[in-house]
C-alpha cells in the first residue's frame, strides 16, 4: 500500500479549557482521518503541547488552505504552532571538524533511507572531510575560523545556508563555538550533540572531567544549539557504563559509540517533526 501523505500540527500554549475539543473538532468537521495524536500538559508551567498527524487524502481544506483555516484557532488559543506535511523532504546541512564519526554515521543512514532529509551541504573548518563529502556526492566548503575571521567565515556559511535552503543545521563534532547572532538566527534549527551527560560536564573535555571525577556512567547529549554553551534544550541523551579499569582513551572510545546514535535519534526525531520546544525544555513525541 501507498503511504499516505499526512500533516503534522505542533502546537504549544497556555494550559486552558476546550484545547483538546476544539482542535479535534476542526479534524472532524473537514474529515480528517487521525493517525497519530499526542499531547502533555507540564501542570508546574502550565503549558498544553500537543503533536497531531492526519491523512490529507479527502480532507475538505486543501493543503495551500490549511494554515489559514487553522489560523483562528490559533489566534484564539494564543497558540505557538506549526504545520508540515510528510512529503515535504527537509534540507540538512552538516558542519563538522576532525572527528568523524559523526558524520560517517548520519550519512550512512542518509544513503540507507533511515534519515528522510537531502543534504546539500558539508561545512567543516579542516579539509579532511572533504573525501568524505566526495564519496557521497555532497557539496563541501572549507571554512577555516580563526578569531580574525570568525565574522566573515560565519557570514559565509549564512549564505551558503540560505542560497541552499537549509532547513536544520546539525553540529557532528563541530569544535567551534558559533556566535550569539548565528545561534539565534536558527532558533531550534541547530542540533548539536555534546560528549557528556548534560547537565554534567558541560565544555571541553568533558571525558577528561569524567574520569577525574571516576564517574560510573558517561553519556551523550543531543540537543538544540542556543546562546549559551551546551545549555539548550535537550532532544536525547544515552549513557554506557564504564568502571575504574577504563581510562581516558576508553571513555572516549566508549563515548563515540554513544554520539553516533544519540546524534542520529535526535536528528530523526527533529526531521519527523516530533519535538516540541518551550521555554528550554521539550517534549518528544516518540
Amino acid at each position: 500500500m501507498k503511504t499516505p501523505v499526512t500533516a503534522v500540527l505542533l502546537i504549544s500554549c497556555a494550559d486552558q479549557t476546550g484545547l483538546v475539543a476544539t482542535v479535534s473538532d476542526f479534524l472532524y468537521r473537514n474529515g480528517g482521518n487521525i493517525i497519530h495524536a499526542d499531547q502533555h500538559t507540564d501542570h508546574e508551567e502550565g503549558v498544553f503541547l500537543q503533536r497531531v498527524e492526519w491523512d490529507i487524502a479527502g480532507f475538505a481544506v486543501d493543503r495551500a488552505g490549511m494554515h489559514e483555516a487553522f489560523r483562528p484557532i490559533a489566534e484564539r488559543f494564543g497558540m505557538t504552532w506549526s504545520l508540515q506535511f510528510s512529503d515535504e523532504t527537509p534540507r540538512m546541512a552538516i558542519f563538522v571538524s576532525k572527528m568523524h564519526h559523526c558524520l560517517y554515521d548520519l550519512l550512512a543512514r542518509w544513503r540507507l533511507g533511515e534519515l528522510q532529509c537531502d543534504i546539500p551541504l558539508i561545512i567543516s573548518n579542516h579539509q579532511d572531510a572533504e573525501p568524505i563529502a566526495a564519496d557521497f556526492g555532497i557539496e563541501f566548503h572549507h571554512l577555516p575560523v580563526t578569531a580574525a575571521t570568525k565574522d566573515d567565515q560565519e557570514a559565509h556559511m549564512v549564505r551558503l545556508l540560505d542560497g541552499a535552503g537549509v532547513d536544520v543545521v546539525v553540529l557532528a563534532r563541530y569544535m567551534q563555538v558559533l556566535s550569539d547572532g548565528f545561534v539565534t538566527r536558527y532558533p531550534n534549527r541547530i542540533i548539536n550533540i555534546h560528549h557528556s551527560f548534560l547537565p554534567a560536564f558541560a565544555g571541553a573535555k568533558p571525558y577528561h572531567q569524567a574520569h577525574e571525577r571516576g564517574v560510573k556512567i558517561i553519556g551523550a547529549t543531543g540537543h538544540y544549539a542556543t546562546q549559551e554553551l551546551d545549555q539548550g534544550p535537550i532532544i536525547e541523551q544515552g549513557v554506557a557504563p564504564v568502571s575504574h579499569r577504563d581510562s581516558v582513551d576508553d571513555l572516549i572510545r566508549k563515548g563515540r559509540d554513544l554520539e553516533k546514535v544519540v546524534l542520529a535519534r535526535a536528528v530523526d526525531l527533529h526531521l519527523r517533526h516530533r519535538v516540541l520546544v518551550y521555554g528550554n525544555k521539550t517534549v518528544v513525541f516518540d
